[in-house]
C-alpha cells in the first residue's frame, strides 16, 4: 500500500510541504541545483499543477471568484489535478531515473482540506489510494515555523492573496498542528525543518535531510 515511488536507476519521489510563507521554492531552487551538482536528473513541480492541464485546475482553485467552492468540491479538484500530474509527469519521471522534487503533495490535502476545512480524513485516505495506486513520497521536507511569521513573509511577496492566502489565521493554525501531526506519524518519511531560521540554515538542513536517499 504505502510502497515508495522508486522502482527504477534511482529515482526519488520528495516532497515539500509547510503554511504560507515557510520558503519552500527557495529552498527548491537550491535543492535542485545541488543535486544536478551530483549528477543527477531532476525534475521540478508543484500542486496543484505541474502539467498545462493541473495547471489550468490549478488557476480554478486559487482563484477568488464569485463562486463559493465547498470542501468537496475543492479536494475534488486538487485530486483530478493530482491524478493528471501523476499520470503525465511523476510517476514516469521517478520510473526514468528521476529526482522529483514536488512543492506541496497529499499531504496538503489532509492539511489544508482535512484540518483546514474539516473534511474527513478517512474520505481523503480513499481518495490517495483509488487516485494514486499505492504512491507515496520516498521523503517529505515539512518546513515548520510560527504561523504569524509564515503569514507576514507571503504578505510581503504577494500582490494581491489567493483563495487559501486570504484565509484567516485559525485556518492556519489548525493546517500546522495536522502538519506536525501527520510528521509524529510518519517519522520514517518526514523530516521537520524549522523553517524560522536564516535561509542558509534552512538550505543546508533540507541537504542533510534527503543525503541518506
Amino acid at each position: 500500500m504505502n510502497a515508495p515511488a522508486h522502482s527504477h536507476a534511482g529515482g526519488r519521489f520528495i516532497t515539500l510541504e509547510g503554511v504560507e510563507g515557510a520558503g519552500k521554492s527557495t529552498v527548491i531552487s537550491a535543492l535542485e541545483g545541488w543535486l544536478r551538482a551530483q549528477g543527477r536528473r531532476v525534475q521540478r513541480t508543484r500542486e496543484p499543477g505541474g502539467t498545462p492541464l493541473a495547471e489550468q485546475l490549478r488557476e480554478l482553485l486559487l482563484q477568488r471568484g464569485s463562486e463559493q467552492i465547498n470542501p468537496a468540491a475543492e479536494t475534488l479538484l486538487m485530486f483530478a489535478a493530482r491524478a493528471v500530474h501523476v499520470d503525465t509527469l511523476i510517476r514516469p519521471a521517478v520510473q526514468a531515473g528521476a529526482w522529483v522534487l514536488c512543492d506541496r503533495f497529499t499531504d496538503a490535502t489532509r492539511a489544508y482540506q482535512g484540518a483546514g476545512r474539516g473534511l474527513e480524513r478517512a474520505w481523503i485516505d480513499d481518495l490517495e489510494q483509488r487516485v494514486l495506486g499505492g504512491l507515496r513520497p520516498d521523503r517529505t521536507l515539512l518546513f515548520d515555523l510560527p504561523v504569524a511569521l509564515g503569514l507576514a513573509r507571503a504578505a510581503a511577496r504577494a500582490a494581491r492573496p489567493d483563495r487559501f492566502e486570504s484565509e484567516r489565521v485559525e485556518f492556519f493554525e489548525r493546517v500546522r498542528a495536522c502538519y506536525l501531526a501527520l510528521a509524529a506519524d510518519e517519522p520514517q518519511r518526514f523530516r521537520v525543518l524549522d523553517a524560522a531560521r536564516p535561509l542558509p540554515e534552512v538550505i543546508a538542513a533540507a541537504q542533510q535531510a534527503l543525503a541518506d536517499l
